[in-house]
């Protein structure tokens, strides 16, 4: 697993991943933080629930294709 690093940031400060990605906070509103994400256009960027559903019909597909792929091949 992944180590989480924790950073305190205030508005209009940044901090930068891999030499070109860069994160910006641009609001501050109760518990509620607005990021500005600057990132090569070729690196996807997805809010995490977005990126899981993501995930989860990727698995359904190949679950669904290797399946009647397997079934095709089998007879």
């Amino acid at each position: 697993m992944n180590k989480m690093l924790a950073l305190s940031r205030k508005k209009n400060e940044a901090l930068v991943i891999n030499n070109n990605i860069e994160i910006t906070i641009l609001e501050i509103k109760g518990e509620q933080v607005k990021l500005g994400i600057s990132a090569p256009r070729d690196v996807p960027v997805y809010r995490k629930e977005v990126y899981e559903q993501i995930q989860e019909a990727n698995k359904e597909a190949v679950n669904t294709e290797g399946f009647a792929q397997l079934k095709n091949l089998l007879g």
